[in-house]
């Protein structure tokens, strides 16, 4: 008998992951389907991000975190179907 490989993940239990300006560029992309686990939060999320992407931890100090197009804590905890962007500093005059 053989091993079916892995199980996909239904889309209604992923996060997805918008990535911008620099924090694009270092991480070599501009969006991540992960799947959301228990208690996943925004924070452990840019964690596993520097993992996979250890460029990006230059930026761990300036990003912004938008959950559902709305800015959020990092400790934002995260629901199904959400989706984190992390964005650059921005200026306004």
């Amino acid at each position: 008998m053989s091993d079916p490989g892995p199980v996909p993940v239904p889309a209604a239990e992923r996060i997805t992951i918008l990535l911008f300006a620099a924090a694009r560029e270092a991480a070599g992309l501009g969006r991540i389907e992960m799947e959301r686990t228990p208690g996943l939060t925004a924070a452990a999320v840019w964690d596993e991000l520097v993992r996979r992407h250890p460029a990006l931890a230059a930026h761990s100090d300036s990003v912004s975190v938008a959950v559902n197009h709305r800015f959020r804590p990092r400790d934002t905890p995260l629901d199904p179907g959400d989706e984190v962007a992390f964005l650059p500093p921005v200026s306004g005059g």
